[in-house]
């Protein structure tokens, strides 16, 4: 009795040493991710009035009207079709419905940029689609008969809707999925009609999940530079990258960036205002709604309802990519240079993953051997650079390691007379430091999970047992979140392989990714050539798609 009285008080006190070694290390990597955010603030400060009241008479307005009217357009298209979707695959069951519930996911596969690309062709007034309209109606030449340019701001709010949706379709059906088929019970019996139900029961339920789905659309369409740029809108994003590169002046972009940040601080404090004092409980779950069952004719007209958006966002694409891939394979096969991309970006995402991972686990790991308020601030902190887009946080990086660079390089060039130049830019640290403070929250957020679902009893059971913190964490608790590991690693992985924006601004020198090489060719109006990186993206990016189809089901 008495061992187990001083085991347990031995428990609680732990060793403070080791602890405070993994509370430094998670409060190490917190300031890693804020200090960029900080950097832009101080820099934005240092701004002069007059460079405010330029902006705010000639960039701002047309940025900002433009920005809020994508985001209002965006949000409202993608919320109505994955929230008509997830309702559709719950509520009936008809032809088609197994494959509807996951095929409705893969645009998450493709990136906005290659979908505006790859419309660009398709819709070419001298494109194969133009000319078959062109034969069916007689006319023998685009001068007699085209359609509307899809460089316009309708055609940017479509295309990014029909690739988002299914961030709104994810969290409603999962919502949906946990209703009681009591409470539709109860609603027919209070007298409220059949084809009412969704808008008296399902919807109000699912509304905390349609706002996290909308506010998630939001922030990836904030976050798109490759197809605002080429469908001709000019929102902040996109205003960053031309003020900073085009005419170089990087402290109008830290403005702006400081202001498109304040964007999305509003757009996640809207959404937790929107649901503040909306809850679910149910003391039993009870049976879930059963949906109802549709043959024939009307079934099949679902299904074909169903899977339109998909064939706009992915399938459409995703052919013309494949063709123009098999023209490029037999003309030159791959060439030395696409080779060299495919290393350059697997190796950059690879070396990103595993950095990632192992921050985000060391927060988690930290967290959960010293919880309190502390700690619960230093995880919220590391978490606020995927709320971030990808140009914010590259301008905040290379506010953070350029003087960096020139310390190095001044004291180099002071004690043994040479110069390292561009030392962590040039070798893409910088990137890579871009990667983990926009995609730390995806392993903090799986690890975190995976940590829950594992009792303390075995860490006290360890502990007791002579095995340290570290020693618990390698024999415990790592074999039990393998799996969250894992899916929390993949899609780093393809998230860093998709990353456009600050690729684009923080790559080094000769260097290319699939992204980069794909926005290059499309700067030039050859978007054919960049046709197999573009599906190389696509293939990767269907990755993480299968794995989230696999939960669902589950």
């Amino acid at each position: 009795m008495v061992f187990f009285l001083d085991s347990a008080a031995f428990l609680k006190l732990g060793h403070p040493g080791r602890r405070s070694g993994w509370r430094f290390a998670a409060s190490v990597t917190a300031v890693l991710t804020v200090v960029p955010v900080m950097a832009l603030g101080s820099e934005a400060a240092r701004g002069s009035i007059d460079l405010w009241v330029h902006l705010a008479g000639t960039i701002l307005p047309t940025a900002m009207g433009k920005t809020l009217a994508l985001l209002l357009g965006v949000g409202l298209i993608a919320g109505l079709l994955g929230i008509a979707l997830a309702w559709l695959v719950t509520a009936y069951d008809f032809p088609g419905r197994g494959i509807l519930e996951w095929a409705v996911l893969l645009p998450l596969s493709v990136p906005t940029y290659i979908v505006a690309y790859a419309y660009l062709d398709i819709l070419h007034p001298t494109g194969v689609f133009q000319g078959a309209i062109r034969w069916l109606l007689g006319y023998s030449s685009p001068r007699d008969f085209r359609l509307p340019d899809v460089r316009l701001f309708a055609g940017c709010v479509l295309l990014l809707s029909f690739v988002l949706y299914p961030y709104v379709y994810l969290t409603t059906r999962a919502m949906f999925l946990t209703q009681s088929t009591a409470l539709f019970d109860a609603a027919r019996v209070l007298g409220t009609p059949r084809r009412r139900l969704f808008w008296r029961v399902a919807f109000p339920l699912s509304r905390p999940a349609v706002a996290v789905g909308v506010s998630l659309v939001l922030m990836e369409a904030l976050n798109d530079i490759g197809a605002s740029q080429f469908l001709g809108v000019n929102t902040l994003t996109v205003s960053i990258y031309t003020v900073w590169i085009t005419q170089n002046d990087i402290a109008g972009a830290t403005q702006i960036a400081l202001l498109l940040l304040l964007m999305v601080v509003a757009i996640v404090s809207l959404e937790r205002w929107a649901r503040r004092r909306q809850g679910y409980f149910s003391g039993s779950r009870g049976r879930q709604a059963q949906p109802d069952r549709i043959c024939g004719l009307r079934g099949i007209s679902l299904f074909l309802l169903g899977v339109l958006p998909m064939v706009f966002g992915f399938m459409l694409p995703a052919l013309h990519l494949v063709g123009e891939a098999l023209t490029r394979w037999r003309f030159a096969g791959l060439s030395d240079r696409f080779l060299e991309e495919a290393r350059d970006t697997l190796l950059y995402s690879s070396i990103a993953t595993l950095l990632t991972m192992m921050l985000g686990v060391t927060v988690v790991y930290a967290l959960r051997l010293s919880p309190g308020k502390a700690g619960q601030l230093v995880f919220r902190l590391t978490t606020i650079g995927y709320a971030m887009p990808g140009t914010v946080v590259a301008l905040g990086v290379l506010l953070v390691v350029a003087p960096i660079d020139r310390t190095i390089d001044g004291l180099a060039r002071q004690w043994f007379g040479l110069s390292t130049g561009l030392l962590m830019i040039g070798s893409g640290a910088a990137l890579l430091y871009a990667y983990m403070v926009r995609f730390l929250a995806i392993t903090a957020g799986s690890t975190d999970a995976g940590l829950a679902r594992i009792p303390k009893s075995l860490d006290d059971a360890a502990r007791t047992l002579g095995r340290t913190a570290t020693n618990t964490l390698q024999s415990v608790h790592l074999p039990l979140t393998r799996a969250s590991l894992a899916a929390g690693a993949l899609l780093v992985f393809v998230d860093c392989v998709k990353e456009l924006p600050a690729t684009l601004l923080l790559r080094p020198l000769n260097f290319e990714t699939f992204a980069t090489h794909l926005y290059g060719e499309a700067a030039r109006g050859t978007y054919e050539e960049g046709s197999l990186a573009a599906l190389s993206i696509v293939l990767i990016g269907i990755l993480p798609v299968i794995l989230l189809s696999r939960i669902g089901r589950k």
